[in-house]
């Protein structure tokens, strides 16, 4: 089992070096590497062919979202929707960069209330990536303080990553939980502070909005143009289809990407009734919805190959014999320390189901509590969750703002490592996790 192990790492460190050195797009490096790797470790077609199609179709859902949420955003900005809302947004920050990134992280901490990650990222970035552009601040700044507080939040006892982790322990949400909201009071801090740094950073690069040098940029075919789209006069329907997506995003249990199916559908009927508009505005967003669908079904046979077949155990158990039986009374600590590096390149799932139950059991002898253990596991795994390659909204944080994954992991993941060592430290010394 050992090769499959050693495959495993090398596929996937294969597959962030090409990434983060920009050899190729992740849609076609996330096809090609796993399955010449899985025919190379000796899988048959068939036993590849079962794998491709379990990982595809658990990613098929988020595909189908991808397309129809950025169809249902870029319809609503051509109607002019943001132009106003960015207009106001602008009134009340003025020229200040660091009131906006304040502004971000609050949007972000209530819109990651229900757990989601897809969601999250549709109701904060589109709305605000405009504004960003008219601040002349980069929208990696968004991203990277978007998917920050996303992560933090992440740990609610009804997200995912707290659930699965409550799952493998054989323990309740709400006792983890308990162990990580003190940490979680101290990312949002941190992210704050953070704010006021990459506001300074971007001030340095000559960021601040200048009314003016817009207006010169604008020409007259533009103007013409922007305004042929615009519906001024449905700006409130707008609006209220926009808030009833969030509100059926947030407070209903009907499936995402059904609401932005029928979003769309009602978004185009009234704003742009005939065929022939309704079908230009469907083209003109047509190829990034594709782009991003593209590169979730692809990630689906990294995931499929991967996650599903023997390699994953085999690189769980590498990782186990690697870890020092000294540190047995203190494994969770351990584990915590290096669970944001080993997650750039390990599934979630493989390090909460393979490796978190046998360290739970190692510790438990020495009467650390469960809860303990998977609080300080979600509390390192959390900050960097929507920066992992594996983690399908990844893509579709990058997609809406336009940012390459190898920019994204370069200039967000260090910050993301910060924030998740000062957490744990927080909770280690406060004596809330038990060491």
């Amino acid at each position: 089992m050992s090769y499959l192990g050693l495959a495993g790492f090398a596929l996937m460190i294969l597959i962030v070096a090409l990434l983060l050195w920009g050899k190729s797009t992740p849609a076609v490096v996330f096809i090609l590497l796993p399955i010449i790797v899985g025919f190379a470790v000796g899988f048959t077609a068939e036993e590849m062919s079962g794998y491709i199609a379990s990982g595809v179709s658990g990613v098929a859902t988020t595909a189908i979202l991808f397309i129809f949420a950025v169809l249902f955003f870029g319809v609503m900005n051509d109607a002019g929707v943001f132009d106003v809302i960015v207009g106001k947004v602008l009134k009340l920050v003025g020229n200040n960069i660091t009131l906006l990134m304040f502004a971000t992280v609050l949007i972000a901490f209530i819109g990651h209330l229900d757990g989601s990650g897809a969601t999250t990222l549709l109701i904060c970035i589109p709305p605000l990536l405009p504004i960003y552009k008219k601040m002349n601040v980069r929208p990696i700044n968004l991203l990277c303080i978007t998917t920050l507080t996303m992560g933090v939040m992440n740990i609610v006892p009804w997200g995912g990553p707290c659930g699965r982790t409550a799952a493998a322990l054989e323990v309740g949400t709400s006792e983890i939980w308990r162990y990580c909201i003190p940490a979680q009071v101290v990312g949002i801090v941190l992210i704050l502070g953070l704010c006021v740094l990459l506001s300074r950073n971007e001030k340095k690069r000559g960021a601040g909005y200048n009314p003016a040098a817009e207006a010169e940029t604008v020409s007259v075919e533009t103007v013409a143009e922007v305004n042929e789209l615009h519906r001024p006069k449905l700006f409130w329907f707008n609006i209220a289809l926009i808030v009833a997506v969030v509100l059926m995003l947030t407070m209903t249990k009907v499936a995402t990407h059904i609401t932005f199916m029928i979003a769309l559908a009602i978004g185009l009927t009234v704003n742009y009734p005939s065929q022939k508009m309704q079908m230009e505005r469907v083209k003109a967003h047509a190829t990034d919805a594709l782009t991003m669908a593209f590169t979730a079904l692809a990630s689906g046979v990294l995931i499929g190959i991967m996650g599903k077949s023997p390699m994953l155990d085999a690189m769980t158990q590498m990782v186990l014999s690697a870890m020092p039986e000294s540190m047995a009374p203190h494994l969770h600590v351990l584990f915590a320390a290096v669970n944001s590096p080993l997650s750039m390149f390990i599934h979630g799932d493989a390090l909460t189901y393979g490796i978190l139950p046998i360290v739970n059991q190692i510790v438990s002898v020495y009467g650390i509590p469960a809860a303990a253990v998977g609080a300080a596991f979600l509390i390192t795994f959390g900050p960097a969750i929507y920066i992992m390659p594996m983690t399908a909204a990844t893509y579709m944080g990058l997609g809406l703002t336009n940012v390459e994954l190898k920019d994204h992991i370069a200039f967000s993941y260090k910050w993301a490592f910060v924030l998740a060592s000062a957490m744990l430290a927080f909770v280690l010394v406060t004596g809330i996790i038990p060491v």
